[in-house]
């Protein structure tokens, strides 16, 4: 079960000697083993939630090369407009927002982090950050393939931390992709090269935001993460927080879609600090950069860039 990050960020480089950049990136010598219909989430995190204790996490640990492939993927319209409600985003167009597979991944993600053979333990794993480009429009009512691999282990000052992506694609081409890290936390030396953070003042507020107690459940109905610490005050407890917390890709998709973003784009969000539910944040932006404030404190940064230089292939049919 993973849950967004309290001040930790990406450091270091992933891969085997590094992913190539653009659609065709990628490792073609893995294995692939094809899906015929979207893990079921709860099975897969209660397996990973008991193997959890058993884990030594490291970041010298071998970790699986398979890629898993779902394809003939189509979007549940339902779902996808409660989705859109709940972050924010128009509802009733034939247009995917920009952070929606990364919902029609996570369970075929999860599959991979609950396996017996990866070495981090789910329970307590930080999604620290997400990393999404968008190489065209993508609509709501086209069918498409996805493929997610885990893309490499790196030593993080508080623990070892993994890079998965995950990728959409239209007959042979990438339309989508993302990598998304996270961080399990374990004794170390305190070793691993932090990465140099971009430093600017205070982005000026735009709008203030008062989140209701039940964001957590009505996104989890959306998207299927129902992560106890999410949910409810009790629950939340069992695991440390006063309160429920808010999904870290909950805010990353409101803040994106007050943003707005291109057809063609890259975007960036790092997850903080939680977010408690009920609560009131601020959402700050300027030019391509965001952030998702409580009072002085970045809950969420981010910034929006769009592929210069790029000419979308037009819309999926």
């Amino acid at each position: 079960m993973t849950r967004h990050s309290d001040d930790t960020r990406a450091e270091g480089s992933y891969g085997e000697g590094g992913r190539a950049t653009g659609p065709a990136s990628g490792s073609p010598d893995r294995p692939s083993t094809v899906l015929t219909r979207s893990p079921s989430l709860l099975p897969i995190l209660a397996a990973g939630a008991l193997r959890s204790p058993f884990k030594r996490p490291s970041a010298t640990a071998d970790f699986p090369r398979t890629r898993l492939v779902l394809p003939g993927l189509r979007i549940d319209l339902a779902r996808l407009a409660a989705y859109e409600r709940v972050c924010g985003f128009p509802t009733g167009e034939d247009a995917l927002p920009v952070t929606y597979p990364q919902v029609l991944g996570f369970p075929v993600a999860m599959s991979l982090l609950s396996r017996r053979d990866f070495p981090l333990p789910l329970l307590g794993l930080v999604h620290t950050s997400i990393e999404i480009t968008r190489y065209r429009a993508l609509t709501a009512s086209g069918e498409y393939e996805l493929t997610v691999y885990i893309d490499g282990l790196v030593p993080h000052r508080r623990g070892t931390e993994v890079a998965v992506v995950t990728e959409l694609r239209v007959g042979a081409d990438v339309v989508w992709e993302s990598v998304s890290t996270y961080l399990a936390r374990h004794r170390t030396e305190g070793t691993g090269g932090e990465r140099e953070q971009e430093k600017h003042g205070p982005l000026p507020g735009v709008a203030e935001w008062r989140l209701a107690g039940d964001i957590g459940r009505r996104y989890a109905a959306a998207s299927g993460d129902r992560n106890p610490i999410h949910l409810y005050p009790l629950t939340a407890r069992l695991f440390g927080f006063p309160r429920a917390i808010a999904h870290g890709m909950w805010t990353a998709a409101r803040c994106l879609a007050a943003h707005g973003t291109p057809q063609a784009v890259l975007v960036r969000a790092e997850f903080r600090a939680p977010v408690l539910l009920p609560g009131t944040v601020t959402y700050a932006a300027d030019g391509e950069r965001f952030e998702l404030c409580g009072g002085d404190r970045v809950h969420m940064s981010g910034g929006v860039h769009p592929l210069t230089g790029h000419t979308p292939a037009g819309a999926v049919s």
